[in-house]
């Protein structure tokens, strides 16, 4: 691509992306990676960095790389589809290595299981690593640890990596979810089966009528459309447009960055500070105060800070890293509530000092904010 056509490119519509890539794309159907359709996948990757995007890659293919690798024939026992996993992540990863540091693209291959966001302390781990990632200008490429975790070995559908991009979706808080599959959306039928079916372009509400046109498991992929649409459900219901489309259009990750409709758009439900909000206040009960005085309150609220100890007058109530707290003015007013850094007995510890010696006063240290603000919602 030359830098003329960079220059001319339109502006992103999306800056945080998801982009879901299937097993089936990546080996065009057969049974070994395609080389040169993720060469052109990272040339697109390159291209929306460059206009400053910030991407995550949730990645399939490490099971259908390692039966490759080892010229084995599928079996379906468990432990065994393991070892391709771990023979095969290996060689994906370099794959994908070699791929962008020919655009000088650092990657950083990230392994998650459902237990790791489930778990409070896991879900914080995985958001804060992730966004200093992006803010790093750092590629994650996400794939389930299918080495340990036994439910996508199994191919249900809790684990799938459609639902796992949904996950990360939500966790990172992206603008879109683009899941590139080796169908172009979902269709008014299976349109292997029947060629006349027609191509549902925009899916407002999806119910139990749209669920029932959700095909199942094909080729060597886990995720058939019904996990397809599970995820879009996920990930609209936290606030992020999905679109479901074909991974072998042209240019399909940037046409869809930049705003075109490809295949089957499935708009946010709802905003997504909204959502942000209604899971911080409903979803996980409050467990405490951090009192702040004047200045910390003004910074939060005129500009949305980080809260750091230096601000904090008092601590109420007793609670864990990663629960989440309210911040409250010296007026007793609730301004804000987010996930916490550290727990209510290492706050009272270093309260009032400088970010800079919180290692000194705890003999460790989990960054400089008590609250982030990524993890953090002004109220």
């Amino acid at each position: 691509m030359s830098n003329k056509n960079e220059d001319q490119a339109p502006a992103l519509k999306y800056k945080r992306i998801v982009a879901k890539i299937g097993t089936n794309v990546l080996t065009a159907g057969t049974d070994r990676l395609n080389m040169d359709l993720m060469a052109d996948f990272a040339a697109q990757v390159a291209a929306l960095h460059k206009q400053g995007a910030e991407l995550i890659i949730v990645t399939s293919g490490a099971i259908a790389t390692g039966r490759h690798r080892l010229g084995l024939k599928d079996r379906k026992d468990i432990p065994f589809r393991q070892v391709l996993a771990a023979v095969g992540q290996s060689d994906l990863m370099q794959a994908y290595q070699e791929l962008f540091a020919r655009h000088d693209i650092t990657i950083a291959q990230t392994l998650l299981t459902r237990r790791d966001l489930a778990d409070r302390v896991g879900y914080l781990n995985a958001r804060n690593t992730l966004l200093a990632m992006l803010e790093l200008s750092v590629l994650p490429i996400v794939n389930e640890n299918d080495v340990v975790a036994v439910d996508e070995i199994e191919g249900t559908k809790i684990g799938d990596n459609d639902n796992l991009s949904a996950f990360v979706a939500n966790l990172v808080d992206a603008d879109l979810l683009a899941i590139l599959t080796d169908i172009g959306g979902l269709f008014s039928a299976d349109p292997r089966v029947h060629p006349a079916a027609e191509l549902i372009p925009r899916v407002e509400t999806i119910d139990e009528e749209i669920e029932a046109l959700a095909g199942g498991t094909t080729g060597h992929g886990v995720g058939g459309m019904a996990t397809k649409i599970q995820a879009a459900r996920l990930a609209t219901g936290g606030g992020t447009d999905v679109f479901i489309a074909s991974g072998h259009e042209s240019d399909a990750l940037k046409r869809l960055a930049h705003g075109e409709a490809l295949g089957t758009h499935f708009p946010a439900a709802v905003d997504r500070m909204e959502s942000r909000k209604r899971w911080m206040l409903a979803a996980l009960s409050v467990k405490g105060d951090i009192v702040v005085d004047d200045g910390a309150s003004k910074v939060l609220r005129e500009k949305e800070a980080s809260l750091l100890p230096a601000g904090i007058k008092k601590v109420e109530g007793a609670f864990s890293r990663g629960e989440t707290v309210s911040i409250v003015d010296g007026h007793g007013n609730r301004i804000a509530c987010g996930i916490t850094n550290y727990s209510s007995e290492e706050i009272e510890r270093i309260r009032g000092i400088h970010s800079d010696k919180i290692e000194e006063v705890l003999g460790h240290h989990y960054g400089s904010e008590v609250l982030h603000r990524n993890n953090m919602v002004i109220l």
